[in-house]
């Protein structure tokens, strides 16, 4: 069901508001450059520090822009399964495509919790989920064992988005899963080795300024194209590290500024990046080929 490079936006803001007229631009480029999809209000999108307002207004401007070229997921997970399902629920209404549901933070629920709370959820829900399995966020790590489980027993639980950071657990969900879950790579620089041991795609951070060149990644990979998907991974490798020198989105966002997209800054308690950092970035850039502003 989900295959290629899906984004996970950030939130532009502008004097501290979200800047809407940016948000759009950012969709548009994004769109026009081969995005398979987009994820709204996920971790890169600040989701912790938006309002309820902001929340529908991202949700619903990215609808308008998707149209029906491309779906949009919207992130609805928290740490407590009825907020999640009233999050869900608003989604729904809004008219997202999809569910990026994270899996319970600070809690640390045991494997059984974490069964029952995606159960409960999908119980409630109408639209495709992914499981969103983040442990270095979360201090909570959904076993391959658990979510072979939920998928045989929740037949809206479609795919997961894995950034445990762990060749062997992905080998692990391929070997269980088969084809009745898409597993979507959540670390950039481990993309193009998940698709070769059997991932679908990828919900990228560093799409948001090359959506291109990892959208083309992903398509010259199924097309069996290895040398040149592995030659682009290489190049867009160092930016990628470079984008998580400090917490994400932190240098994404300067980043982007950097090439003169809507971006802003991060809000509290997230900070902007050190100056140090930044000359680290701007050097990734610029021996990328892009152009500084």
């Amino acid at each position: 069901m989900y295959q290629g490079s899906y984004v996970a936006i950030i939130t532009p803001f502008k004097d501290d508001s979200l800047d809407e007229t940016g948000l759009k631009k950012n969709l548009r480029f994004l769109i026009k450059n081969g995005s398979n999809g987009i994820v709204a209000c996920a971790t890169t999108g600040e989701s912790p520090s938006l309002s309820d307002d902001e929340y529908e207004r991202v949700i619903n401007i990215c609808l308008e822009e998707s149209g029906d070229k491309i779906p949009v997921i919207a992130g609805a997970g928290t740490n407590s399964t009825v907020k999640t399902i009233k999050m869900v629920q608003k989604a729904q209404k809004l008219g997202a495509n999809g569910l990026l549901i994270v899996t319970p933070y600070y809690n640390k629920p045991t494997q059984q919790g974490l069964y029952q709370h995606y159960k409960a959820i999908s119980n409630e829900a109408n639209l495709p989920i992914i499981i969103y399995n983040v442990p270095g966020r979360t201090g909570v790590n959904i076993l391959p064992q658990t979510v072979a489980r939920l998928v045989r027993d929740c037949k809206n639980i479609v795919a997961i988005k894995e950034a445990s950071g762990n060749l062997d657990q992905v080998s692990e969900l391929v070997s269980l899963l088969g084809n009745d879950c898409d597993i979507l790579s959540g670390d950039d620089s481990l993309t193009l080795p998940m698709l070769a041991i059997g991932a679908k795609g990828v919900i990228s951070v560093i799409a948001n300024i090359f959506p291109k060149d990892v959208a083309e990644m992903c398509n010259l990979f199924f097309k069996g194209r290895i040398d040149e998907a592995k030659k682009l991974h290489l190049k867009i490798f160092p930016v990628v590290k470079a984008l998580f020198i400090e917490t994400n989105p932190i240098p994404v966002k300067k980043a982007m500024e950097l090439m003169g997209f809507a971006a802003g800054n991060p809000r509290l308690p997230l900070v902007q990046i050190s100056e140090e950092n930044i000359a680290i970035l701007r050097k990734r850039l610029m021996e990328y080929g892009v152009e500084i502003c």
